[in-house]
């Protein structure tokens, strides 16, 4: 593992850099605009390597409607620099993000992913699409790559992440 290579939050200046990152998967990633990226910058984590971004990850709260206190997190975006394959980047980079949105305690982590051993790897374990449905209304209705979510061919998958924390009586 290279500890010399400094997973951090992203700033602005790294937006066009993760927007290369992740066209560089297009194949494997929905690409995301320079707009996008910047919008939800305060959700990304990037690998530096001396000034190079060669890794990214973000994040989204998938809110469970009517209840809050079992949200979801989806970890979205995971692109690692071909270069950089097989030196625990990815295994890092998502396991920074896990430990950001603890303080959210969400009840799950979920991927859709073409990557499902990389994920296992993790904890993660297949879920059935029909157990991500707000993910499914929120995002994938509105893909531009496959017809139906149902049909698309990404794994879903979910990471336990623990039980809700009760909200204070009001």
């Amino acid at each position: 593992m290279n500890n010399d290579l400094l997973i951090r939050p992203a700033t602005l200046a790294d937006a066009p850099h993760i927007c290369q990152l992740i066209h560089s998967h297009k194949d494997d990633l929905l690409v995301r605009p320079l707009s996008d990226v910047i919008m939800n910058i305060d959700r990304f984590y990037v690998c530096d390597d001396n000034g190079k971004v060669v890794a990214c990850a973000a994040w989204q709260i998938l809110p469970e409607v009517g209840d809050p206190s079992k949200a979801s997190v989806e970890v979205q975006s995971v692109a690692v620099d071909k270069s950089y394959r097989r030196r625990h980047v990815g295994s890092r980079i998502v396991k920074e993000v896990l430990k950001r949105v603890e303080a959210f305690a969400p009840t799950q982590a979920i991927v859709l992913t073409f990557a499902p051993e990389f994920f296992a790897s993790l904890g993660f374990r297949e879920v059935p699409k029909t157990s991500l449905m707000h993910k499914i209304y929120m995002g994938c209705i509105n893909c531009t790559k496959y017809d139906n979510p149902f049909t698309c061919p990404e794994k879903a998958m979910a990471l336990n992440l623990g039980t809700p924390r009760t909200p204070p009586p009001q």
